[in-house]
């Protein structure tokens, strides 16, 4: 079998489903958006000790503590201009990193506070998107999500709509996942149903199958943000046969796709380490997996990073990644044909001389 190498799957084109915008900034700009927009929170203003900051904050194996680095990234996305540019270098890094297609979610309601309106914010985001991907081989499509935590949701969902055909292609809600269940934005869910859209939600990294039950049975998501947890609803027979619960057995039935973030889901201790990851587990037991970043800042990763890791730890071929990667294209959120062609001309022909 032909291991994979780090600069041939740098190359390869991957899709990715699941990556933040305001945890994916390179450090250099956050250190020069904070002196261009007076943001003095900053814990240092040297990049790289930003970097590593950023890493040892978000490592704390919660979730909660995890999300609270959030605040300096967001504190310097407060004005068009600063939207825009991380939009466009967001682009750029995974355009050079090889993802060939991409679906980046932020939340509006966060970059409100210097007097833009929830359209501007989206209007900056997506023009930065479509700059920084005019010179390279990238599609993104951009995902508004809703803070679970607040009541906005309903009100997000409405914008997600209004900017559907302009560069959204769906909904999501995050935020701090225990104790904010998903049915109570429902009315948010509904309404991206009633109007024919997308949506996907954050379900199954921090609370257990309890999440992952709502967020499919009453919500009707298309889609789990990571799902990892679905793990807690597989036992094992006394010779390690896995069995399914209902509810992973519908999730693998039904073919919901789980966006798994390996590296993240280590650092806000959904799972004890890489080797211990259930992404091995879920993928030979054929759910439809993909594998995605989160947040490439704050868990210092990307998506070449992140296929490299199920390579070395778990022996993954080309043939595996090929899977992964139509798996994603499969689950994106832009109509069917499209979704075909860039499977069709894009991934198959790149990875059928890699897997022979």
């Amino acid at each position: 079998m032909i291991h994979p190498t780090i600069e041939e799957v740098r190359a390869a084109p991957k899709v990715l489903l699941h990556d933040h915008l305001d945890g994916g900034l390179r450090p250099q700009t956050v250190v020069e958006l904070a002196a261009e927009t007076g943001y003095d929170n900053l814990p240092t203003t040297d990049a790289d000790e930003l970097a590593r900051w950023m890493v040892r904050g978000a490592s704390r194996l919660d979730l909660t503590l995890y999300l609270e680095t959030f605040a300096h990234t967001v504190g310097v996305m407060q004005t068009r201009d600063a939207l825009e540019r991380v939009a466009a270098e967001c682009a750029e890094d995974l355009g050079d990193d090889g993802v060939v297609y991409a679906e980046v979610r932020f939340a509006p309601e966060l970059h409100t506070e210097e007097g833009l309106s929830l359209d501007e914010v989206v209007e900056a985001v997506v023009a930065g998107f479509e700059a920084g991907s005019a010179n390279r081989n990238i599609r993104i499509g951009t995902l508004l999500t809703a803070m679970r935590t607040a009541a906005r949701s309903l009100e997000i969902a409405q914008l997600a709509i209004r900017h559907r055909d302009r560069g959204v292609v769906g909904f999501d809600i995050a935020g701090a996942e225990a104790g904010n269940p998903p049915t109570r934005h429902l009315d948010a869910f509904h309404l991206i149903q009633r109007e024919n859209f997308h949506f996907t939600i954050h379900a199954g990294e921090a609370y257990g199958p309890p999440s992952i039950w709502e967020a499919v049975q009453y919500c009707g998501t298309e889609r789990l943000g990571h799902g990892v947890r679905i793990v807690d609803d597989i036992d094992f027979g006394p010779d390690g046969t896995p069995k399914l619960g209902r509810l992973a057995a519908f999730v693998r039935d039904r073919r919901i796709p789980l966006e798994l973030c390996p590296t993240s889901n280590v650092h806000t201790g959904a799972a004890p380490s890489i080797a211990e990851h259930p992404i091995k587990l879920l993928s030979d037991l054929r759910f439809r997996i993909t594998v995605n970043t989160d947040n490439r800042l704050m868990s210092a990763t990307s998506m070449t990073q992140e296929v490299m890791q199920l390579v070395d730890e778990f022996g993954f071929s080309w043939a595996d990644i090929q899977w992964l990667t139509i798996n994603a294209m499969k689950s994106a959120f832009i109509p069917f044909d499209e979704r075909l062609e860039i499977i069709n001309k894009v991934v198959k022909p790149a990875y059928g001389p890699l897997s022979l």
